[in-house]
């Protein structure tokens, strides 16, 4: 599971939100797609260069991509990989996101409702926004607030 941090939180309901208005959605399109719209999102490359890169080095959708990643072999698709990676996702998270399969984002929905269709954008938009709040709700148990004591004695000047 990815890493809560603000900024991939923030990436993923800004591309929800994007996602539920574009006319822009192709499954199999490797930068039209679920992973495709984050990539643009975190990345700012274009549709059209995400599609180029993948297709340039190696074809497979984004799970075979995560799955042939390797940091250092200098290809445009594993530079992306990486960036997508220090923004907090995890390789796993590729392939989840693509058949929208993560259990622990689809037990947030209710039991009716987790039978979502991979290449139906209504659906992605209904699991990126579960998915980011699975985030932050995980992001939020890191955070220790400091003890607040009342004075017992308050002065009044």
């Amino acid at each position: 599971m990815a890493s809560p941090k603000p900024t991939l939180i923030a990436a993923i309901r800004s591309t929800a939100k994007k996602l539920a208005r574009s006319p822009q959605y192709q499954w199999g399109h490797m930068g039209s797609c679920n992973c495709g719209h984050l990539v643009q999102e975190v990345t700012q490359l274009s549709r059209a260069d995400i599609h180029e890169y993948a297709m340039r080095t190696r074809g497979g959708d984004w799970s075979e991509q995560a799955l042939d990643f390797c940091p250092t072999s200098g290809y445009l698709m594993d530079q992306v990989i990486s960036i997508m990676l220090d923004a907090g996702m995890e390789l796993a998270d590729f392939k989840h996101l693509e058949q929208l399969s993560d259990k622990q984002v689809l037990a947030r929905l209710p039991e009716t409702s987790r039978h979502l269709r991979h290449n139906y954008r209504e659906d992605v938009v209904i699991y990126m926004n579960a998915w980011a709040d699975l985030l932050e709700e995980q992001l939020l148990q890191q955070v220790e607030l400091p003890s607040l004591e009342v004075a017992s004695a308050v002065s009044v000047g």
